[in-house]
């Protein structure tokens, strides 16, 4: 038997939009995140989220199809600055909003989407530098259950 990706898992399209939202509304409250999430956002930013979030767990394309797959995602962060802290407070928003958002509480679950994020949040900002220039043809990263996927 085969097991769901992270995505059924989670709940679909559904349980990502949740997500996001609860994300977005946690970092709005964070002292450190507020500026970021509260400038400069576009109005679908949790749709858009999800939708890369989903992907990147064994959903649909969407974000790829669309949004310019992870070098669009990429280029949205890049050259930004970032302090030191701020990965470390989106994994805690990411991870608090599970709750929110009432994702399975399964602990496999729960590890695998805080692995993730924690891997996610330090490549984002290894692209923070300024001056920072994201190649256009980087693959969409896979996770599953047993991490980062090789392609």
């Amino acid at each position: 038997m085969t097991r769901p990706s992270l995505y059924e898992f989670a709940g679909g399209d559904d349980a990502f939009i949740a997500l996001a939202a609860a994300t977005h509304e946690r970092c709005l409250a964070d002292p450190e995140l507020n500026h970021p999430f509260s400038h400069h956002v576009s109005p679908q930013h949790t749709e858009h989220l999800a939708a890369y979030w989903a992907e990147v767990l064994g959903g649909p394309p969407r974000y790829s199809g669309s949004l310019g797959g992870h070098s669009g995602m990429q280029s949205i962060h890049a050259g930004e600055g970032a302090p030191d802290d701020m990965g470390d407070r989106f994994e805690a928003c990411f991870v608090q909003a599970m709750d929110d958002a009432a994702l399975p509480e399964d602990p496999e679950f729960r590890a695998a989407m805080h692995a993730y994020m924690h891997w996610a949040t330090r490549e984002v900002n290894s692209y923070a530098p300024p001056g920072t220039i994201v190649s256009t043809d980087q693959p969409m990263p896979r996770w599953s259950w047993d991490g980062l996927q090789q392609t």
